[in-house]
């Protein structure tokens, strides 16, 4: 029977292949690292300048190396290269492996099969193994297999894609809910049971045209009692977005980014946090400052934060009726509302956060190495 202490640390080298290194992902990595004996070491390289996203060089804690990302195509036909990654392996001697479970990696492949002349396990990482459509469906699909094939097991980022990856016949599937932040350490704003003066309807994120505020500033304007609306954050759609606004709901605040003490205010000062669109690492955020959540549906992490019923709405992507319907019955009842975010609390509190996101990496790195 294993100890505790075993569970929670890996003996030896952990070494880990991302494609990019989002800056969202350092208290993670961070925090993995710390449960690594022979330490962490990360190998990625940068995305393309349309992506969009904000990466760093520094990682505390774990040994970074960057690559060089060879980017071809788009699309469904979108591959990465990473010429490097054999020399960073050999460099590391690692004694597990951790790739992205993603066939779109071509080099990945050589990785895996480097460590397994070596005898020493590779996980995949990843979203999960949603249904493929189209043209090239049949060859994606095989290409697919062949990777999660030669793996020893595979963490998925949910629930959802836990279900997905076991679908396809593959027996060591682990969940590692998809987490941004630590457990909170301060306990929640005290709210009182009622509303002072109109409802605060709170948006986080990088504004782009996937995030669909506009959505969310016709769903307010539609409301019996319009709410007060703060949008926090920049981004390329944000003029699309304020003229939106102009003609939908002209009261929406958009108040450009904010960060530290100045967006912890902004959560404290909201009844509720609404993400109409895709993405949002601001989620897990709101949950810490104790508030319900009204998201529409995603890859699955989602679904693993919000708990209909218990801590919020999860709404039909791009459904106006849908998101309308959810803001009605959020803001018809604060006692309720406020019961939701406490349980928000708890679940980031307790289940969902980089601390037992890096326990559950280290327990599927223990079994396929036992």
């Amino acid at each position: 029977m294993s100890s505790p202490a075993r569970e929670s640390t890996f003996p030896g080298r952990l070494a880990l292949q991302q494609r990019v290194l989002p800056e969202y992902r350092v208290p993670f990595f961070t925090e993995l690292a710390t449960r690594c004996a022979g330490g962490l070491t990360v190998f990625a390289g940068r995305p393309r300048p349309e992506e969009g996203i904000a990466t760093t060089a520094v990682l505390p804690g774990a040994a970074y190396t960057e690559g060089r990302n060879v980017h071809r195509l788009a699309g469904p036909l979108y591959t990465c290269r990473q010429p490097g990654l054999l020399a960073w392996l050999a460099a590391a001697e690692p004694a597990a492996l951790i790739v992205e479970a993603n066939p779109r990696y071509p080099d990945t492949l050589n990785a895996i099969a480097w460590m397994k002349e070596r005898r020493r396990p590779v996980l995949g990482w990843g979203l999960g193994a949603p249904p493929l459509s189209g043209l090239l469906a049949a060859p994606r699909l095989r290409a697919r297999l062949r990777l999660l094939d030669l793996l020893d097991g595979v963490i998925a980022y949910s629930e959802q894609g836990a279900a997905e990856y076991r679908d396809l016949g593959l027996q060591n599937v682990f969940v590692a809910h998809n987490a941004a932040a630590h457990a909170p350490v301060t306990p929640p704003p005290v709210r009182p049971d009622g509303f002072e003066g109109a409802p605060v309807v709170l948006f986080v994120g990088r504004l782009q045209a996937r995030k669909r505020i506009d959505l969310l500033l016709r769903a307010c304007a539609a409301l019996p009692a319009p709410p007060r609306l703060v949008v926090v954050g920049d981004g390329p759609a944000r003029g699309e977005f304020e003229y939106a606004a102009s003609r939908a709901f002209p009261a929406a605040e958009f108040v450009g980014a904010c960060h530290g003490e100045d967006l912890d205010v902004l959560f404290r000062q909201a009844d509720l946090f609404v993400l109409p669109g895709s993405g949002g690492l601001a989620v897990q955020q709101a949950m810490s400052h104790g508030l319900p959540i009204i998201s529409a549906e995603g890859d699955g992490t989602q679904n693993d934060l919000v708990r209909p019923g218990r801590n919020g709405w999860l709404v039909a992507p791009g459904s106006l009726d849908s998101l309308q319907s959810a803001l009605v019955d959020a803001l018809a009842d604060p006692v309720r509302l406020r019961a939701c975010g406490r349980e928000s609390y708890r679940i980031v509190a307790e289940e969902i956060n980089v601390e037992k996101m890096a326990e559950k990496f280290i327990q599927a790195v223990n079994t396929v190495n036992s």
